[in-house]
């Protein structure tokens, strides 16, 4: 009897879980498994390595701040959630953590986070929780298909659509440079492709930071059959599939030496070839390459070629930092609220005039990412609602200054202070007696770390700051602490 096919079944998101513990990465993927395709990791390494691995970017990620080597500090989530929006900037990242203290979710959130959840969690809160964050990842794809690129006024987004409009019909190389959120592929595609000649061509976006090193040469060039192992076929690579459209290399500084070489002389003058092939062809494509590293820096330290990095920035342009951008700030803000309030059918949320001049103050060291982010968040808890500063603060990754202390009050103890410490120092160096900086100074510093988590009974952010340092600087000086004698 012959059965025809019925029809496919849509693909499920897929979700990557981090953690350590083997029995919470067994019990969340079986509690997941019902809504997403779910796949797990232990380790930061493990994660990225797995990451070049997937046949496709995870929209989701759960990730535990506290990973090895050192599970009782945050420092490898931290940079894990870095990394991620690194290798996949649309992916939609929910810390799940025990290290749950307010500066830690804080900080999660700044690093570009879209939301926190302190363990333990019940699953149908925690499926909840995903099934927002990727209902406003496909709002953000609706977004970006009709918005508008650029939004603002300010002289750094001035300066900024004067070099687009200098360099958009241009055939030379564009290299863009700016940090992390910054908008560098809405800058890409949106700009200097949809917005010149070529947009009627064929856009391809490659992310040197999300394929293999060994991959990256096939990927961008092609290969023929035979070339390796599991070549089954020929294969056209990104530059033949880009033809004469734009082929944007996201990340460019992570490509390999090897690699800048070969990229360069298709620069230079087109020519090409795939992998385990000699013939020769030639790419019409434009290349425009983006990075959040200083490459003048990795030039000088030989990480990068200098031929290739003068080559790709004749035409060079900053992504302004949201700092730059003065009340431009207020105009990305009333644009984000405005358009998740539609979208969700809520009523868009107000700043209070103290929130407003908090949020101004604010320097959004995660940028636009972290903008939007923030309006997510407030748009689904404070609907319609009038958000004070209070309520603001929450949302920030604000220093950890000692609160209560004037700034004429400090300054006067601290020069007392300093007095008192000098005539103690001259007296006891005059005694001329075996004496020890270093131990004096480990033993000021265990004393004052012991005496600060006693006080904020042994909660690390409390004592952080109490010390007037951050919470990641009290982590390290608490581990070399324990290692001394």
């Amino acid at each position: 009897m012959l059965t025809l096919p019925g029809p496919s079944l849509p693909e499920k998101p897929l979700l990557l879980i981090v953690d350590d513990d083997a029995l919470i990465c067994d019990s969340l993927s079986f509690s997941m498994t019902p809504l997403f395709e779910v796949v797990t990791s232990h380790s930061r390494p493990h994660c990225l390595q797995l990451l070049r691995q997937l046949r496709r970017a995870p929209e989701l990620a759960l990730v535990d701040l506290g990973l090895p080597p050192a599970p009782h500090r945050p420092d490898e989530g931290f940079a894990l959630i870095s990394d991620l929006l690194k290798v996949a900037p649309e992916i939609r990242i929910v810390v799940l953590s025990g290290q749950s203290d307010d500066g830690n979710a804080r900080h999660a959130r700044t690093l570009g986070a879209a939301d926190f959840v302190a363990k333990p969690c019940d699953p149908g809160d925690l499926q909840q929780v995903l099934k927002g964050a990727l209902a406003f990842r496909a709002l953000d794809e609706r977004h970006r298909e009709g918005a508008s690129p650029l939004i603002g006024n300010s002289p750094a987004m001035q300066k900024l659509r004067v070099q687009l409009r200098q360099y958009a019909d241009l055939p030379f190389p564009v290299l863009i440079e700016g940090e992390s959120g910054s908008g560098k592929e809405i800058i890409a595609s949106g700009c200097l492709h949809y917005e010149t000649r070529r947009r009627l061509r064929p856009f391809l976006a490659l992310n040197c930071a999300a394929i293999s090193p060994n991959l990256v040469e096939a990927t961008l060039f092609g290969y023929g059959r035979g070339a390796f192992t599991g070549a089954i076929t020929t294969k056209a690579g990104y530059f033949e599939d880009a033809a004469d459209g734009t082929l944007f290399l996201d990340e460019i500084g992570e490509l390999a030496l090897d690699l800048q070489a070969k990229l360069l002389r298709v620069l230079e003058n087109g020519e090409y070839q795939r992998v385990g092939e000699t013939q020769k062809r030639v790419s019409q494509a434009r290349i425009i390459a983006a990075t959040n590293r200083d490459l003048r820096k990795e030039v000088r330290s030989g990480n990068f070629r200098a031929d290739l990095y003068h080559r790709l920035s004749v035409c060079s342009i900053a992504a302004p930092s949201l700092r730059e951008m003065g009340d431009d700030r207020l105009i990305l803000l009333d644009h984000f609220r405005r358009h998740y309030a539609a979208q969700t059918q809520q009523q868009p949320f107000r700043l209070s005039p103290a929130a407003e001049a908090l949020f101004l103050g604010y320097a959004f060291p995660g940028n636009v990412r972290e903008l939007r982010n923030i309006v997510i968040r407030l748009t689904t808890r404070h609907s319609g609602q009038l958000v004070d500063s209070t309520a603001l603060e929450a949302e920030l990754d604000l220093p950890d200054d000692l609160p209560g202390v004037s700034s004429n009050s400090a300054t006067a103890d601290e020069e007392a202070s300093g007095e008192a410490i000098i005539a103690a120092a001259t007296h006891r160096l005059r005694q001329r007696e075996p004496f020890s900086l270093d131990r004096l100074l480990d033993a000021t510093e265990r004393g004052y770390i012991e005496a600060a988590l006693k006080l904020a009974h042994g909660n690390v952010s409390q004592a952080a700051r109490l010390l007037g340092i951050h919470r990641t600087t009290l982590y390290n000086r608490m581990e070399a602490t324990a290692r001394e004698p």
